[in-house]
C-alpha cells in the first residue's frame, strides 16, 4: 500500500506497506523497559513525535508518548544495547515505526491538535508569525505599514477550514481601502509549512453524512476559497507570500496568486488531488496550463512535488529566499512597506539549486502530449528512464475519473486561454460534481479515514470511464450557481 514520498523528478512514488499507529504490544514492551532501567528519582523525559521524513532506525524519533531511559539519548540508534533488547520484544516486523502518508499526517496533526495532551500548550517551533496553539487559526497583525497574516493551525500542518478562508478574506477585503496599510504578507506558523491544503476530512464528512442536504458545506467552503483566491490575485496592493515547507493544494491557493512568491530550500509545493479521487482547484488548473511544455499535464496527474527551483521553473514562485533569513526579510517588509516589495525580497535572494524537472523535460513532453490518459500511461512504459516507468506505476494506482477530468480540465484552460477568474469556475463546478461521485469520499477514506492505502475506485479501469462521463464533469448546467467572478 502506497505511501508518498519523492524521487529524483519530483514524482509522488508508492513505497512499503503502511499502518496508521504503534500496535499495544510495542508500546507495553517500551514501558516496561524504561521502568525497568529509569531510577525511581529520575523523571523520565517524553520523546517528541517523529518526523515524516526522519530515519527509521539509526537517528530516528521514538513516537511520542513514549517514556526514554534517563541519561539516553532521544535519538534511537540500531548499536545501542537498550534499544536491541527493546526491539527483541517487540512482534516481528513492527519495528522501525512505519512513514505515512500527506494525507494521514495531516489528519493525524489535525486530531492532535483537537484532542492530544499537547493541546493548548505552546509549540516552542512556532516562531515566525508568533503564534500559538490557543490563538485564532488566523493571525492578523500589524508591523509598521505591513500586513501580516499567519494561519496558526501548526499541528495540522496549518490545513485550510471555512472559517479560516472568512476571516482571511475578511481581512484582506478591509486591508485593500486602508491607507494605513502598503503591503501584505502571509506565512504559517511552525517549521513544517505554509499550508497543506483544505480540512478533506470535512469534505469526507459532509459527501458522506446521508443527511439532505448532503454537500453543501463542502460546495459553500469551495465557493469563498475559490473567491479568495481571485481576491489575492486581484488584491491592489502587493501580497507577498512566504511558501516555506509544504505548500500544497489550498497552500497554493493562499500564495502562488500573489505579487511576490517566495520559496525556499525546504520548499515542496504540490497538487496532489488525484491521490484522493479529486482534480486540482484553487486555480490549480490555471497554473498548470501555463507551465512549461506538458510539466503541468505531468504534476496534475501525478501531484508530484516540486523543489525550489522547479516552482520557480514552473511558473509557481518568483524568488527563492533561505529559510534562515525569512525573519530579516519579514523585518525588512515591515520597515520598507512603501518601497517596492520586490526590491525588499531581492536583498535577500540567492539563486535556488536546479530542480530536476527541466532536466526531464524531453520525456514529459513526449510522454504527456498525447491526446488521453491511457496513451500517456503507454508512452510512459515505453520509455527507457526509470522515473517515467515509476511516474506510470504512479498513475496506475490514481482514480480513472480523476486522471481523465483532470487532463481534461488543465487542457481547456490551455485551449480556450481561460482567465483565472474563469478556470476557479469551471473548477468550481467540478469540485461538486465530483463530491457527488463515489470517488473522492473513498478516496479520503482510503488516505486519512481508514488509511488502508487501498482505494476502490469505481469505475477501476481507464477504459470503464467513458467520453461522456468526463464531459459530464467538464459541462456547467447553465442554471448552476456560480462564484459570481468578473474577469480582468
Amino acid at each position: 500500500m502506497p505511501h508518498w514520498s519523492v524521487d529524483q523528478c519530483g514524482i509522488a512514488l508508492t513505497g512499503q506497506s503502511t499502518t496508521g499507529r504503534w500496535p499495544d504490544a510495542q508500546r507495553r514492551a517500551w514501558r516496561t523497559f524504561s521502568r525497568r532501567r529509569a531510577p525511581t528519582r529520575a523523571r523520565p523525559l517524553v520523546a517528541p513525535r517523529a518526523s515524516a521524513d526522519a530515519p527509521p532506525i539509526g537517528g530516528g524519533l521514538a513516537p511520542r508518548g513514549l517514556l526514554l531511559p534517563p541519561g539516553r539519548s532521544r535519538a534511537l540508534t540500531r548499536g545501542r544495547p537498550g534499544v536491541r533488547r527493546f526491539r527483541q520484544a517487540l512482534p516481528p516486523g513492527s519495528w522501525p515505526p512505519p512513514r505515512r502518508s500527506l494525507f494521514a499526517l495531516t489528519a493525524r496533526a489535525e486530531r492532535s491538535a483537537r484532542t492530544g495532551p499537547e493541546a493548548g500548550r505552546k509549540d516552542a517551533r512556532v516562531t515566525r508569525g508568533e503564534a500559538t496553539p490557543d490563538a485564532p487559526e488566523v493571525l492578523l497583525t500589524r508591523r509598521g505599514r505591513l500586513g501580516l497574516v499567519t494561519l496558526n493551525r501548526p499541528r495540522a500542518l496549518n490545513a485550510l477550514n471555512h472559517a479560516m478562508v472568512r476571516r482571511l478574506t475578511a481581512a484582506l477585503e478591509a486591508w485593500a481601502g486602508d491607507p494605513e496599510v502598503a503591503m501584505v504578507a502571509i506565512t504559517g506558523a511552525g517549521e513544517r509549512g505554509l499550508c497543506a491544503g483544505g480540512d478533506i476530512r470535512a469534505i469526507h464528512r459532509d459527501a458522506t453524512s446521508g443527511a439532505v442536504d448532503a454537500g453543501a458545506a463542502s460546495a459553500a467552503f469551495w465557493r469563498d476559497e475559490y473567491r479568495l483566491n481571485a481576491l489575492i490575485a486581484r488584491f491592489p496592493k502587493p501580497y507577498v507570500a512566504l511558501m516555506d515547507g509544504i505548500v500544497m493544494g489550498g497552500g497554493v491557493g493562499v500564495s502562488a496568486h500573489g505579487d511576490v512568491r517566495v520559496v525556499t530550500e525546504r520548499s515542496r509545493v504540490a497538487m496532489p488531488e488525484t491521490g484522493i479521487g479529486f482534480t486540482p482547484d484553487v486555480g490549480g488548473t490555471w497554473l498548470l496550463a501555463h507551465a512549461p511544455g506538458e510539466l503541468g499535464t505531468h504534476l496534475a496527474l501525478t501531484g508530484g512535488e516540486m523543489t525550489a527551483g522547479d516552482a520557480l521553473h514552473c511558473g509557481f514562485a518568483d524568488h527563492h529566499v533561505p529559510s534562515s533569513a525569512l525573519p530579516a526579510l519579514l523585518a525588512d517588509l515591515a520597515d520598507l512597506a512603501e518601497t517596492p516589495a520586490e526590491r525588499a525580497v531581492a536583498a535577500h535572494a540567492t539563486p535556488a539549486a536546479p530542480g530536476a524537472l527541466p532536466e526531464a523535460r524531453a520525456w514529459i513532453d513526449a510522454c504527456y502530449a498525447a491526446d488521453d490518459v491511457a496513451e500517456i500511461v503507454a508512452r510512459l512504459r515505453d520509455r527507457p528512464e526509470e522515473a517515467a516507468l515509476r511516474a506510470a506505476s504512479v498513475l496506475e494506482t490514481r482514480s480513472p475519473t480523476s486522471l481523465k477530468v483532470t487532463l481534461g480540465a488543465v487542457r481547456r484552460v490551455r485551449r480556450l486561454g481561460l482567465s483565472l477568474e474563469r478556470a476557479l469556475e469551471a473548477e468550481y463546478h467540478v469540485s461538486r460534481a465530483l463530491l457527488a461521485s463515489p470517488d473522492l469520499a473513498e478516496g479520503v477514506r482510503a488516505q486519512v479515514v481508514d488509511k488502508d492505502r487501498s482505494p476502490r475506485w469505481r469505475p477501476a479501469t481507464l477504459d470503464e470511464v467513458t467520453e461522456a462521463d468526463v464531459a459530464r464533469y467538464l459541462t456547467t448546467p447553465v442554471d448552476t450557481p456560480g462564484l459570481g467572478l468578473t474577469s480582468t
